[in-house]
């Protein structure tokens, strides 16, 4: 019968690092068959690498890559809610390990290890002694993580600012070219909004803005990104879509924002419209922006909570 998969919690503590580099000291003078590469020499290595990035993921792959001979592991996974990433390196076997990494009670995400034979005691007490040089460049990547997603986020809506809409555009217009896969996109905006901000005020119409932002994040695809382009304006950008499919995502849209209730708004019923391009061969991502701008414009002089695609 295997042995059950250790679960624990580490913390960034210095008793318990001096703690671990005094069992690293310990087991040095033991007697145990190592690999070619010993505790002690891996430990200085991991404290070397580990520091020659602030990317969690680029971090998370050096420590695998170091642990992977030594311990004869199989895969690694990784995730961290509050920053939103997850990573996934090599196979998913037996996980004989797993890990809550914190600092002063902050998480610093969910590491399980996997490997095809269990772990004994001592391969257990290694693995937590190297993961104490983890922690510290793990933190560190982690807030420059966080730091660069809220300057690239707009907070009353946690969508994407206009700053990551560009970059994002850019680089999907890049790899449109690249696979020669279609690229779209849809620019939209809350129909009448300035009537709700002056009718009941800013509060409520906050409420709006996030209200539909919520409601577009839940409607489209993970590849798929929504940006608050300025306003009450959005933008979203359909990686590896046509034309006929965008106007189909654009639609429901359309529908599920005319669907929510706000009732506390009385009479007025926030709608939106939108304005829809694909990507022409050679085509600007300037171009693909103001293509669609017109298409949303038309569609307000048709009458508002309607699409128009763009010619």
């Amino acid at each position: 019968m295997s042995s059950p998969t250790r679960i624990g919690s580490v913390d960034i503590d210095t008793r318990v690092v001096q703690h671990l580099h005094a069992q690293d000291r310990a087991q040095d003078r033991s007697p145990v068959t190592r690999p070619a590469m010993d505790l002690p020499h891996l430990s200085l290595l991991l404290a070397q690498q580990l520091q020659t990035s602030l990317e969690a993921d680029r971090i998370l792959s050096l420590f695998f890559q170091n642990l992977q001979p030594y311990l004869n592991l199989d895969g690694l996974l990784y995730s961290h809610a509050v920053s939103d990433l997850q990573l996934h390196l090599g196979e998913r076997t037996l996980a004989v390990a797993s890990y809550s990494l914190s600092h002063e009670h902050e998480s610093l995400g969910e590491l399980v290890l996997h490997r095809r034979q269990p772990l004994d005691d001592a391969q257990h007490t290694e693995l937590e002694s190297l993961l104490s040089h983890l922690l510290y460049p793990l933190r560190n990547a982690l807030l420059y993580r966080l730091a660069i997603q809220n300057a690239m986020r707009d907070p009353l809506t946690e969508t994407g600012n206009r700053i990551a809409m560009e970059q994002t555009l850019s680089r999907e217009a890049e790899a449109s070219c690249r696979h020669r896969q279609p690229l779209s996109l849809l620019m939209l905006d809350i129909d009448h909004f300035k009537r709700i901000n002056d009718t009941y005020g800013h509060y409520h119409g906050d409420q709006v803005l996030k209200r539909v932002a919520q409601t577009l994040k839940s409607q489209v695809r993970n590849v798929d990104r929504v940006f608050r382009y300025g306003g009450e304006e959005f933008v979203i950008i359909l990686a590896n879509t046509d034309r006929d499919t965008a106007a189909l995502v654009g639609e429901r849209l359309r529908q599920a924002v005319n669907d929510l209730d706000f009732s506390s708004l009385g009479s007025l019923r926030p709608s939106i419209s939108l304005g829809c391009s694909t990507l022409l061969p050679a085509e600007s991502t300037d171009s693909l922006l103001r293509r669609a701008d017109s298409a949303l414009y038309a569609a307000k002089r048709e009458g508002r909570n309607r699409m128009m695609m763009a010619g």
